[in-house]
């Protein structure tokens, strides 16, 4: 079980990627606590629900759970925010004008594509916005734990996950390493825990260039 200073670990790397003035989206999971670590960078974070200006996660006492992310996580507004509909919400998706989508992901390979929206034999309500952010984001980076909860690598050689679509991930972030995606293989980066490249390897079923 990933530790909650492992999450931020990983939250705060991811941060780093993000660019002042960018249009980013922030999908389930581990990407809805970034809003907290941006610092002062101004950004324009977008919730397919149909938000453009989320904020920082509000305190305990200004809940307000009408004010909520596309993952039903209580938000605040960033000054400037606006609303509208789903419809025009995936307008600004499919047409280009997301500038980083950061997503979590059930399986990624070791080119990039990537699993995040079903798994065999369980019943799920539907797709979601995944493969609209997937096709239609100017860049994808993936935060994610490095092993399922069942111990399983997530970093595959071949997706067993319904794909999210074919286009690829620029990068992905784990508890233990960044890895980019280039020319569909796999580069380390940065190791970003005790771990050697070694057992790296060992968790690790995707083939990677260190």
């Amino acid at each position: 079980m990933l530790s909650h200073s492992e999450r931020i670990k990983i939250v705060k790397r991811v941060a780093e990627e993000l660019k002042e003035g960018e249009v980013v989206n922030l999908g389930v999971g581990i990407p809805t606590l970034i809003p907290d670590y941006l610092g002062d960078k101004k950004m324009f974070l977008q919730s397919e629900n149909g938000l453009l200006g989320m904020g920082p996660t509000p305190a305990e006492d200004d809940i307000d759970m009408d004010l909520i992310s596309a993952s039903k996580k209580p938000i605040t507004f960033d000054v400037g925010a606006s609303l509208f509909d789903s419809s025009d919400s995936f307008l600004m998706i499919r047409g280009g004008h997301i500038d980083v989508a950061v997503l979590g992901a059930l399986q990624v390979d070791e080119t990039g594509e990537v699993a995040n929206w079903a798994v065999p034999g369980e019943t799920i309500l539907g797709v979601g916005g995944a493969m609209d952010l997937v096709a239609g984001a100017k860049r994808m980076i993936i935060a994610s734990i490095h092993l399922s909860k069942d111990g399983d690598p997530k970093l595959v050689k071949k997706l067993t996950f319904p794909t999210s679509g074919n286009r690829k991930a620029d990068m992905i972030v784990t508890e233990h390493a960044v890895f980019k995606f280039r020319e569909g293989k796999m580069y380390l980066v940065e190791i970003l825990s005790d771990i050697s490249i070694k057992q790296l390897r060992e968790i690790t079923e995707a083939k990677f260039i260190s």
